[in-house]
C-alpha cells in the first residue's frame, strides 16, 4: 500500500511539473524572431547612399557573392519613439540585398526589409514589444547582417555579426 501511495505522490508531482512548464511555454517564453528564408519587402525607411556609385560592382566569384558594408558601431534606441538611430549602408558596388537586424542579448529588438545596394538607413523602428524589454543605459548588441540574392530572393547561408554598443533613452 505504501509503494502505491509513493508512486501516485511521484506521479502527481511529474503532472504538476509538466502543467507548470506547458504554461511557461504557452504564456512566458520569450518570442524569436526568424530570419525568412526569402528577402522581405523593400525597407521602407531606406534612402539612396548620396554619391554612391552604383554602377562599380565588386566582382562575383564564380558561385559566390560580394559584399561592401558601411556602418557605425554606435547605436541610440528611444524608448519613447519606439526608434533605433544608427547608420548602415549597403553599397552600391555590393552584390547582395541585406536585411539588418539590432540583437541585445539573443533578442532581436529591430529588423529591417530588404536593402538594396545603394541605399542605407539611418533610422529603423523597433520591433512589437521591444521596447518593453529595454531599460535606460547602455547595452552590448550587435548587427546581424543577412544576405540574399537580388535576383531569386534566396537567403545566403552565411551571415555577418558585428558587435555594436547601444545606448537605450527614453
Amino acid at each position: 500500500m505504501k509503494k502505491q501511495n509513493g508512486m501516485m505522490l511521484l506521479l502527481a508531482a511529474v503532472a504538476v511539473i509538466c502543467l507548470g512548464v506547458a504554461v511557461w511555454a504557452l504564456f512566458f517564453r520569450e518570442e524569436t524572431v526568424l530570419a525568412p528564408d526569402q528577402a522581405p519587402p523593400a525597407e521602407t525607411q531606406a534612402e539612396t547612399i548620396p554619391g554612391d556609385d552604383t554602377d562599380n560592382k565588386m566582382e562575383k566569384p564564380e558561385g559566390g557573392s560580394s559584399v561592401s558594408l558601411t556602418f557605425a558601431k554606435e547605436v541610440t534606441i528611444d524608448l519613447s519613439e519606439k526608434t533605433a538611430d544608427l547608420l548602415f549602408a549597403n553599397p552600391g558596388k555590393s552584390n547582395q540585398d541585406m536585411v539588418l537586424q539590432i540583437i541585445i542579448q539573443d533578442a532581436v529588438m529591430v529588423q529591417s526589409g530588404t536593402l538594396k545596394p545603394g541605399n542605407q538607413v539611418t533610422t529603423l523602428t523597433l520591433l512589437d514589444g521591444a521596447a518593453k524589454r529595454l531599460t535606460e543605459g547602455i547595452y552590448e548588441g550587435k548587427f546581424n547582417v543577412l544576405y540574399y540574392d537580388p535576383v531569386t530572393g534566396a537567403k545566403a547561408v552565411v551571415n555577418t555579426e558585428i558587435p555594436i554598443e547601444i545606448t537605450v533613452i527614453k
